[in-house]
């Protein structure tokens, strides 16, 4: 009785571990499958942390000039030049896409197969017997054989996508040579569905327009992010079970 309820618990033991791993196999494919969202990084680019920023310069000119830079200068201009100032990003994007794409491949091949055989001219009948039974032994083959193999493909796709939108970013770094890193984020919140907006880039001061606003055509190495988090988002969204299936589905 001892030993079969020892190997009673060694069963529900090897159950257990085949359930806790295949467990585990599944929360690690379902948080592959996760990470396989687009996603986007607004860290500045590598030239951007690599220029160091401009030093900060509390000279303001000759005492009395008008053009001077303190607080309310009288003939200031009012466009973003310092660190922390804000601008405001005029974002019009229009992206059209159109790709169509065919293939064909069609592979032929033919090939022959003969048995081996063994020549002998010798007079000894006996060892001619031999030959002879064994050519008979190994004729066998394939005289001729054809193989074709046919795959035809097509894809087309049209796209076409309009963003246009305006936020204010605010000057994260002033560069040694003049430019401004931007980075600029927006949420609103609508009917419990909240719409998330994120800006970075950078800009040329020269770019900027006397209102102090610039078109999101002049930023360089421009991220711009808009998403939106709610229920009805998550209705359209398929579940991590259906993800999981779809990723191991082969066909």
């Amino acid at each position: 009785m001892e030993g079969g309820s020892h190997k009673v618990l060694r069963k529900k033991l090897v159950n257990s571990a085949l359930l806790t791993s295949s467990l585990a196999m599944i929360f690690s494919l379902s948080g592959c499958l996760a990470t396989a969202d687009p996603n986007m990084s607004f860290k500045p680019p590598q030239y951007v942390e690599e220029i160091p920023a401009r030093e900060v310069e509390e000279n303001f000119g000759n005492a009395g000039s008008l053009f001077g830079q303190g607080d309310n200068p009288i003939f200031a201009d009012r466009r973003a030049m310092k660190l922390n100032d804000l601008v405001t990003v005029v974002i019009n994007e229009n992206v059209t896409a159109s790709s169509t794409g065919n293939k064909a491949i069609t592979d032929n091949s033919n090939f022959t197969l003969s048995s081996p055989s063994v020549a002998y001219g010798g007079t000894s009948g006996s060892i001619g017997g031999l030959v002879n039974s064994f050519n008979n032994m190994t004729s066998f083959g394939v005289t001729s054989g054809n193989n074709t193999s046919t795959f035809n493909g097509t894809g087309n796709q049209n796209r076409q996508d309009s963003f246009v939108t305006t936020i204010s970013a605010r000057i994260i770094k002033v560069m040694e040579n003049g430019n401004y890193f931007i980075e600029g984020g927006r949420e609103i919140m609508v009917n419990g569905e909240k719409q998330i907006i994120r800006l970075t880039g950078v800009i040329r001061p020269y770019d900027i327009g006397r209102n102090n606003t610039i078109n999101s055509q002049y930023i360089a190495d421009a991220k711009i992010m808009y998403d939106t988090e709610g229920e009805i988002r998550r209705s359209m969204e398929r579940g991590w079970g259906t993800k999981l299936i779809t990723a191991l589905w082969p066909f």
